[in-house]
C-alpha cells in the first residue's frame, strides 16, 4: 500500500507518485507513455507530477490522455515557468495547463524555479487561482533556504504547501539547512530525480542491500526516501514493469544495518551545503 501524509491545511496526498519529465517529447513514444501512466493509476497510483516545461506542454497532454475518464481520486501536480509567473502570466499559464490536462483543477501548482518576477506577484496569482477553484494548493520548486525565508516573509507565503527539490541518497544537500526549516513551516518535501537520474540503480552497495532484502536497487533508493514521513519521491519510468518495481518500494523497510551502510557510502551534508539541481 502506498503511504500517505496530510499537507498543511488537511489535504491527504500519497507519498509516492509518478513523474513525467521527458515525456511528451516524441509522438513515437506517446502511446507507451500513456500506457505506463494508465497502468500506474490501475495499480493505485494517485499522485502524478508534470509541468508546462516538460515536452513544451507535451507531458501535460500525455497526462491528460492517461487520466481521461479517471480523474476522480487523482492528485495532479503541475508547474509554471518562472517567466510566466507574473500576476497575469501565471493565471494564463494555468489555464493553458488545465486545457492540456483536460481538467478543471490542478491539485498542486508550483513555481518551477525562481525567476525575475517578484515572488509577491506569483503568490498573488496563486492565491487568485486557488480562490477561483482552478488549483487546490500551491507551492514552489528548487527553492533553497534563503528563497524559502523570503517566501515565508510574504503576507500569504505561509500558504506554501510543498517544495519540490532534487533529493536522493547521492544528493542529500537539503538536509543541511532546508528540510528542517520546511518542517517548522509545515512545508512538505517532494523529491524529484529520486534515483539520481538512474545513477543510483547501478551503485554496488544498493545492489548488495537489494540482494539481501530480495528487492532491487530502485526499491532501496526509494525506500530510503520513504523512511521520512514528509517526503514524497516522484520517480519516472517508461516501462510497465517499472511501475511495479517502484510500487514495491512501499513494502521494503530498510534495516538498521542497511541504513548504517548507506550513511557511510552517502554521508550527510556539511552545514554549508547549497542547493543542487542536476
Amino acid at each position: 500500500m502506498i503511504p500517505s501524509m496530510m499537507l498543511s491545511g488537511g489535504k491527504k496526498i500519497a507519498r509516492l507518485g509518478l513523474g513525467t519529465w521527458r515525456m511528451g517529447e516524441s509522438t513515437a513514444t506517446r502511446a507507451q507513455e500513456v500506457s505506463v501512466l494508465r497502468h500506474g493509476i490501475d495499480c493505485g497510483v494517485t499522485l502524478i507530477d508534470t509541468a508546462e516545461m516538460y515536452g513544451d506542454g507535451g507531458a501535460e497532454e500525455v497526462v491528460g490522455e492517461a487520466i481521461r475518464g479517471r480523474r476522480d481520486g487523482l492528485f495532479l501536480v503541475s508547474k509554471v515557468y518562472p517567466w510566466n509567473a507574473s500576476r497575469r502570466g501565471a493565471i494564463a499559464a494555468c489555464e493553458r495547463s488545465l486545457q492540456r490536462l483536460g481538467t478543471d483543477r490542478i491539485d498542486l501548482y508550483l513555481l518551477h524555479w525562481r525567476g525575475d518576477h517578484p515572488l509577491a506577484d506569483t503568490v498573488a496569482a496563486f492565491e487568485r487561482l486557488a480562490l477561483d477553484g482552478k488549483i487546490g494548493r500551491w507551492g514552489v520548486s528548487n527553492f533553497d533556504r534563503d528563497d524559502l525565508d523570503e517566501l515565508l516573509a510574504l503576507p500569504d507565503g505561509a500558504d506554501c504547501a510543498v517544495n519540490q527539490i532534487y533529493y536522493n541518497l547521492a544528493k542529500r544537500w537539503p538536509e543541511a539547512r532546508l528540510i528542517e526549516r520546511q518542517r517548522r513551516a509545515g512545508i512538505a518535501t517532494m523529491a524529484y530525480s529520486p534515483l539520481d537520474q538512474g545513477r543510483l540503480t547501478g551503485h554496488p552497495l544498493l545492489k548488495a542491500i537489494a540482494d539481501r532484502r530480495g528487492a532491487t536497487a530502485v526499491q532501496v533508493a526509494l525506500a530510503w526516501l520513504l523512511q521520512f514521513e514528509d517526503v514524497m519521491p516522484i520517480p519516472k519510468t517508461s516501462r510497465i514493469k517499472g511501475v511495479q518495481e517502484i510500487l514495491g518500494a512501499c513494502e521494503l523497510k530498510l534495516a538498521d544495518q542497511d541504513l548504517a551502510e548507506l550513511a557511510v557510502a552517502f554521508p550527510p551534508p556539511r552545514s554549508t551545503a547549497r542547493m543542487e539541481t542536476t
